[in-house]
């Protein structure tokens, strides 16, 4: 048991002061990969279902292309696919190139209801 005590010590020390990259990579893929499974795992049931924006905008989809509702139904298919729209089209302002301008200004208000949740 000592000498394994020592082996433990002996690599971080090792570690410590010659950082080796492989290692470094594998640490913080797999930190990652547990802090995404902690998340989940202790996710609480007050999240936004993600079919609730497309629900919610269900009444002003006439105004929508086939292709802008196709893109929608793909959007709310998952809340990450919401929470990574929003970011990129919503709070950063940037331009979709699949929906029309007052179509995408639909989309993020009714997200923006949600924000919170997301």
């Amino acid at each position: 048991m000592k000498n394994i005590l020592i082996l433990i010590v002996a690599a971080a020390v090792f570690l410590h002061f010659y950082p080796q990259p492989e290692v470094t990579k594998f640490y913080n893929e797999t930190k990652e990969s547990m802090l995404d499974g902690f998340a989940e795992f202790s996710d609480t049931s007050v999240r936004l279902k993600a079919d609730k924006i497309f629900a919610d905008l269900k009444p002003k989809l006439n105004s929508f292309s086939s292709e802008e509702v196709e893109s929608l139904k793909e959007i709310t298919s998952s809340r990450s696919n919401v929470n990574n729209f929003y970011q990129d089209y919503c709070k950063n302002k940037k331009r979709s190139a699949t929906f029309h301008p007052t179509n995408q200004s639909k989309v993020c208000k009714t997200i923006a209801q949600y924000e919170n949740m997301l």
